[in-house]
């Protein structure tokens, strides 16, 4: 029997007739950032090229991959919690395979086959071109419903080269597309585990993403989002990241671009000078700021102190006036004094971000920060103080910013259907969120809309005139 086909066994509720032959069908459960997502979708195209169906949900799988994050440990338990409830699905078919893939597969590593046993597969982020091999190796040979896997995989090896050139990704929105130009990180801030799970930074052909976004908007797709660990640390022989993105900017059928997540560092004023001068780049920039203490910074090894990032601020909004500006912050990172925390909450209070995903430090066994004598380490109590005083305190400022662009005139890419019943949900080019009466038919358009309300981070608003279609040209900025 073909790997790629299954027969269904006596008995089975549902699904094929007993005894019959079908295409397997597998399910990819993705956690974690965007880069995570486009990794998700690159997987799905692998496994639609070697014949799999790829279905919405696991109970229709045959093969379910989690797609994981390791940034943090709270994302780690919840996919734990998430396998084992996946492997009771192999009460009613025993022939289920479990792989775990991503960056936390690549950190756990065989320990992962060792200490949960319905996993069948672990891949890091560097295997996916083998995915399909790999599930030829684990996926059962013998028929009917005492079938049992022969062998469990574990796939780690990271690799300078792999780029994933050649693969394609099973785009699941027809609306916006995340298209990877970098992976890897070079930076090692001594908080992330991402150098050690994705390797160094390894940087794409720009005439290959070109191409991919010229099929992109030719599949009728408008807008872009360029992805890297330090997208715009992008290098490649003579092209830095501003003139990938310049070059993005213009292919034609494109109507925005956007790129996360940036390094303050790489902040230049070229990239700056392409934000302003081409219409369809966004008027959105996400800068981790992380801490507004130096000294915390200094143990983080960003690379640059809270003067310096003032200092790139202010290039982007004197170069880009109307830019909304997001960012990351930890709270209570090893070291961090109630003096450095009220640094970080006055800075954030100076710089008035308009959106901050906040964190409490999280430990991840083999980065630097676990090297720091223990008694650096912060209590939970206070560190779960001081994350909700933050949290408090950006969302403070999001919702005054917010309030204060009521009755503004935007326009919104509508991306999906809301949760409340005949309305849409859409972004603005500076990537605020929008709900607007609309139907499915909205879905991939442009429309014109006055702000109305706001409930601190999504706006309530009215259309105005006709909606214009995703293949209308783009609007010069102001």
């Amino acid at each position: 029997m073909d790997t790629n086909t299954t027969t269904e066994p006596n008995g089975r509720q549902g699904g094929a007739p007993s005894g019959t032959t079908r295409r397997r069908r597998a399910y990819v459960e993705t956690y974690g950032c965007q880069m995570n997502i486009a990794d998700g979708e690159l997987m799905e195209g692998v496994l639609e090229g070697h014949g799999y169906q790829i279905v919405e949900g696991p109970e229709e799988a045959d093969v379910i991959l989690v797609n994981t994050c390791a940034i943090r440990e709270n994302a780690e338990e919840r996919v734990l919690g998430r396998i084992g409830q996946l492997s009771g699905l192999r009460r009613e078919r025993p022939w289920l395979v479990l792989g775990v893939t991503g960056c936390m597969a690549q950190r756990m590593g065989d320990s992962l086959l060792e200490g949960v046993s319905a996993v069948d597969l672990v891949m890091g982020p560097d295997g996916y071109r083998r995915l399909g091999k790999a599930l030829e190796e684990v996926v059962p040979r013998r028929g009917g419903r005492s079938r049992r896997r022969e062998k469990r995989l574990s796939v780690l090896d990271l690799s300078l080269d792999e780029n994933y050139r050649g693969l394609e990704q099973r785009r699941r929105s027809g609306v916006t597309a995340w298209v990877p130009v970098q992976r890897g990180c070079n930076h090692r801030c001594t908080f992330c585990i991402v150098p050690y799970v994705r390797g160094p930074e390894k940087n794409r052909e720009p005439d290959d993403v070109i191409a991919e976004i010229r099929g992109l908007a030719d599949d009728g797709i408008t807008e872009v989002t360029l992805l890297g660990q330090t997208v715009n640390s992008y290098r490649h022989g003579d092209w830095s990241f501003a003139r990938l993105l310049e070059a993005v900017a213009r292919v034609d059928g494109i109507r925005r671009v956007r790129f996360t997540s940036p390094h303050p560092v790489d902040v230049t004023e070229d990239l700056v000078e392409v934000m302003a001068t081409e219409p369809t780049v966004c008027e959105q920039f996400h800068l981790p700021l992380q801490s507004g203490s130096n000294a915390v910074l200094k143990r983080m090894v960003r690379r640059y102190t809270k003067e310096v990032f003032r200092e790139k601020v202010s290039m982007l909004r004197t170069g880009i006036p109307d830019i909304a500006l997001s960012t990351d912050v930890i709270a209570a990172f090893p070291g961090e004094t109630d003096d450095d925390f009220e640094e970080t909450i006055s800075f954030l209070s100076e710089i008035r971000f308009d959106e901050a995903f906040t964190y409490r430090y999280s430990v991840r066994p083999g980065t630097p920060a676990t090297r720091l004598p223990p008694e650096m380490f912060i209590e939970e109590e206070v560190a779960r103080e001081r994350l909700s005083r933050l949290i408090g305190a950006t969302r403070f400022v999001q919702a005054e910013i917010n309030q204060g662009e009521v009755g503004r005139v935007e326009e919104i890419l509508v991306e999906r259907m809301a949760k409340s019943a005949g309305m849409v949900l859409g972004r603005t080019r500076r990537n605020k969120a929008v709900v607007v009466s609309g139907d499915g038919g909205d879905i991939g358009s442009y429309l014109t809309v006055r702000l109305v309300d706001t409930t601190g981070a999504t706006f309530i608003a009215k259309r105005l005139g006709d909606e214009t279609r995703a293949h209308a040209p783009p609007s010069p900025k102001a």
